[in-house]
């Protein structure tokens, strides 16, 4: 692949890293597909041993995100019902409130439902495990993200 596409992938990371931090676009997602982009355009093992590599990080990391944050909300003793509530004003808050609204939504949910089913003193505890948790999934793919970007970067070094 020539350099200007390689630059042109590179940024396609990047902004797939930015939608990791700022829920606007997929951004594990779009890093993948421009992985797997390259590695079609690049051809080789190696190429297709990243993009597929890429493509197990990102698997077991949507999977990761959910089981670990979840089970960290039963801990804390938060129902399903706050959850649903709390899922539904993200996707209001993303709406309503571009680029921070989902995680805004998805924290003052938890809190009005706790609150109407606990009172405001036990309501704080259950949103900050719901921070807590929207913070380690936000963690977590990042993480998957960096490496996914990091192995494309050593690759497309080391095809050089």
């Amino acid at each position: 692949m020539d350099p200007i596409g390689e630059v042109v992938i590179g940024l396609v990371i990047l902004v797939g890293l930015a939608g990791i931090l700022i829920p606007v676009l997929p951004g594990l997602i779009l890093e993948v597909a421009a992985v797997l982009l390259w590695a079609g355009l690049t051809g080789g093992a190696r190429a297709w041993a990243v993009a597929i590599g890429a493509v197990l990080v990102a698997a077991i990391a949507q999977v990761v995100k959910f089981l670990i944050p979840g089970r960290r909300l039963r801990t804390a003793g938060i129902p399903k019902a706050t959850l649903y509530v709390a899922g539904a004003l993200a996707i209001v808050g993303f709406f309503v409130v571009p680029l921070i609204g989902a995680p805004i939504g998805f924290v003052a949910g938890t809190y009005l439902a706790e609150r109407r089913r606990v009172g405001h003193d036990r309501a704080w505890p259950s949103t900050k495990a719901s921070l807590g948790a929207v913070g380690l999934s936000i963690g977590i793919e990042l993480a998957a993200g960096l490496l996914v970007a990091a192995a494309w970067l050593v690759a497309v070094i080391w095809l050089t």
